[in-house]
């Protein structure tokens, strides 16, 4: 039997709901890019998962992500609040994978899926939950033991974000105001609250879409990254920890 959710949360995921169902957001649909490929390559580096891996993505929306992570030959499973974006899901799919997909709340991962993971991963959730060190301690358990739990998050200190929830259509401060709790202290010390260890946080990206789709940027990007009068507002922020053994 699946969890009853807190009324809060209920009411938090209601309108996280509305948010994401209102209208087909362009900027989540899935696509070949390189772009979302950084992504995805990041994740899978620090989450050290190998082709054949049982992954669970988290917050997978229409699978911009989960899509492409398949196409690499992971057993990748998928959770959404949304039953509208599951379908949409299903429907880019074209039942090329058969993807097993779950909706429902990250607090009722127990509930919802069998087994364990060799990662659980995530791509731009954690600031649209409700209560971080509750939505860790929950994932968690469902991670083998010496498995690892991947998200990347926008960087607060990132100017850029702001512009972008002022001007895309579609976007809200509503929406999108957890980005102000995505603080190394807050998500790492969540983590570590949940049991997970060798924490760690970096940064990466640089450019915006329509140039890190070029095949040329790649190199150059990595450069900027690399210099430290930047660092601290690069787009991308990468959080991970290991389960132990």
């Amino acid at each position: 039997m699946t969890q009853s959710l807190p009324s809060e949360f209920a009411d938090h995921n209601d309108q996280q709901r509305r948010y994401f169902e209102r209208s087909v957001k362009q900027r989540m649909l899935p696509r070949e890019s390189r772009y979302l490929s950084r992504h995805i390559d990041e994740v899978v580096r620090a989450a050290a998962v190998r082709e054949g891996g049982r992954v669970l993505e988290v917050g997978c929306g229409m699978g911009r992500y989960t899509l492409d992570l398949a196409d690499r030959g992971f057993a990748i499973e998928g959770l959404d609040l949304s039953p509208v974006l599951l379908e949409r899901l299903r429907a880019f799919d074209k039942g090329r994978h058969d993807i097993p997909l779950y909706c429902g709340d990250i607090l009722q991962v127990a509930d919802l899926v069998t087994g364990e993971f060799d990662a659980v991963v995530g791509f731009f959730t954690l600031h649209h939950v409700h209560d971080l060190p509750a939505c860790f301690a929950a994932i968690t358990p469902a991670v083998k033991p010496g498995g690892r739990v991947v998200f990347v998050e926008p960087n607060p200190h990132c100017p850029l974000y702001y512009v972008q929830i002022l001007l895309t259509p579609g976007m809200s401060w509503e929406g999108e105001s957890g980005i102000a709790q995505m603080r190394r202290g807050t998500v790492l010390g969540a983590m570590q609250q949940a049991g997970l260890r060798e924490t760690e946080m970096s940064r990466f990206g640089f450019f915006p879409p329509f140039i890190a789709d070029r095949a040329w940027s790649r190199p150059l990007e990595v450069a900027l990254e690399a210099m430290p009068l930047w660092r601290v507002f690069l787009p991308f922020q990468l959080f991970a920890g290991v389960k132990e053994r």
